[in-house]
């Protein structure tokens, strides 16, 4: 069994120690906002997406078990399955015009060409499959390793794999598609 640590952090929080959630909180929060700003592209619905996420942590610690789940992982798929919501939430867009559509917030930047890089890059990882996104994100931007990143989605290993290989090529053609339209 792997030590978990934040596991002394859960339990106090299970108990009501305000102290330990503002310390989990200092923690998880910059990498709950980083997961679901790239998951939704927007700030603000990310900012609630971590919100609810702490809230759930707040009212669920003294149930969480130690040892059955990492609790990084149980944070991750929380805030997975908030934004999942919110983008079910959201209207239905076409593909080609999610690929089309940069974020306003970085419109202002283009002059910029590494500013430009990633605004590509992150428009193109919101028009993959949400699945695949959701392994991208958890690997390559939560750094989480393949074998975490797989229990957070709840699938294999091999499953997961195979997401990111697929999403590895979606991105690849959807950025030189828009490079070739340039």
């Amino acid at each position: 069994m792997v030590e978990d640590p934040d596991e002394d952090l859960v339990r106090a929080i299970g108990r009501g120690d305000a102290r330990a959630m503002r310390r989990l909180v200092e923690r998880k929060l910059p990498r709950l906002l980083a997961l679901a700003r790239r998951m939704l592209a927007d700030s603000a619905e990310a900012e609630d997406v971590a919100q609810e996420a702490f809230l759930r942590i707040w009212r669920n610690a003294a149930t969480w078990k130690a040892g059955s789940a990492r609790f990084d992982t149980w944070i991750h798929r929380v805030a997975m399955n908030l934004c999942y919501d919110r983008l079910r939430r959201r209207a239905v867009r076409t593909e080609s015009e999610h690929a089309q559509e940069p974020p306003l917030a970085l419109e202002a930047e283009r002059d910029d060409p590494a500013e430009e890089r990633r605004s590509r890059v992150e428009g193109a990882l919101q028009a993959i499959a949400p699945r695949q996104r959701e392994a991208l994100v958890l690997v390559y931007y939560q750094e989480l390793s393949n074998i975490e990143a797989a229990a957070a989605m709840g699938v294999s290993v091999d499953a997961l794999e195979s997401l990111l290989a697929r999403g590895r090529r979606a991105l690849h053609a959807i950025l030189i598609r828009d490079r070739d339209n340039d």
